[in-house]
């Protein structure tokens, strides 16, 4: 019998053979489910000492139930399925992975930049439908000298700045939390949220959920933008109000918008949003490869084997129970 039990409460993958593999070394054993509800999680997490997570609701009712659970791990960057809050006053370590899909999210808010610029998806549209007709997209513009705007500037938006540049693109990007210095290393030029929204022919979302950031491009801000201007979401849906924004489309106050998230997903098929040809929407793919498939399921497991193991994950979110808990630090120079 195992000295620990992991509960995976939710996935997507094909196998789970990487999070086996890491976690055998701390000789934990891996039970897994397809959790939707609070309800289901409390059940399946009952007596675990770790949980991976993937979309389930890790609430304040789920951690109030979870009588030995030492960490809770993440699959991905962002934890908004998860009251870190409550897992912190109970002492649970919460673990995310910060440094995995830099190049897909980056390559993938790029690539809907480019296919709202070149109008490709409602080109192939229709020529498929039998219209050989380049008005179809009309107007275009070339990328050259255009702006794009970049809500929030953390490592994936860094990346996006310098494959725009590669195009020729200016780069202003808005972000109270960045070194000034960092911005001007990279010739990106950080600034309000407002001019942002004012002078960007592409503005590109890159904010994580938080109370601060739910909702924070609506209606005031797609007033500002100019008419010709996209908007791409490959961060968290509700960054942006999807009923501001389908205002915002329906009356022509902006050009389109790239989609990789939404508010509600997966999408209800009543949604207006499914009935328009100026946007593209994929289905929260944007952090996919084989490769970033593989090195998050292995990280995941790994935040939970360390702290089975007695040490502090790599990837801590409450950093705060550092001061409450005695765990070894793992040395980072060491780490596969």
């Amino acid at each position: 019998m195992a000295k620990f039990k992991v509960l995976v409460t939710d996935y997507e993958y094909k196998t789970l053979q990487e999070e086996i593999a890491v976690l055998e070394k701390v000789d934990a054993e891996l039970i897994t489910a397809q959790c939707r509800t609070e309800e289901e999680v409390i059940e399946a997490a009952k007596d675990t000492d770790a949980i991976l997570n993937q979309y389930a609701p890790i609430t304040k009712n789920v951690i109030e139930s979870l009588p030995k659970c030492k960490v809770i791990a993440r699959y991905g960057i962002g934890v908004d399925t998860i009251d870190v809050k409550a897992a912190t006053e109970k002492e649970i370590l919460v673990c995310n992975v910060t440094d995995y899909c830099w190049d897909e999210v980056s390559d993938h808010a790029f690539a809907l930049l480019m296919a709202c610029a070149r109008k490709v998806v409602q080109l192939n549209g229709a020529v498929k439908s039998g219209n050989w007709d380049y008005n179809v997209g009309v107007p275009i513009y070339r990328l050259r000298d255009r702006v794009i705007g970049l809500v929030g500037f953390g490592n994936i938006p860094q990346l996006v700045a310098k494959k725009a540049q590669a195009f020729g693109m200016k780069v202003v990007a808005y972000d109270p939390f960045i070194s000034p210095s960092i911005a001007e290393r990279l010739n990106v030029e950080l600034v309000e949220l407002q001019e942002l929204c004012e002078r960007a022919d592409f503005v590109s979302v890159h904010a994580p959920l938080n109370e601060h950031t739910r909702s924070m491009i609506s209606a005031e801000q797609f007033n500002k933008m100019k008419q010709e201007a996209f908007i791409i979401n490959t961060a968290r849906g509700p960054v942006i109000d999807e009923k501001a924004l389908i205002q915002a489309l329906q009356q022509g106050k902006i050009a389109g918008a790239g989609l990789d998230v939404l508010e509600h997903e997966p999408i209800a098929q009543d949604n207006p949003l499914l009935a328009m040809d100026n946007v593209i929407l994929n289905p929260h793919v944007a952090w996919y490869s084989e490769e970033s498939g593989a090195e998050l399921q292995r990280k995941t497991a790994q935040n939970a084997a360390d702290v089975l193991a007695g040490y502090y994950p790599t990837y801590l979110v409450n950093n705060e129970l550092k001061e409450k808990l005695e765990l070894k630090e793992k040395n980072p120079l060491i780490r596969k």
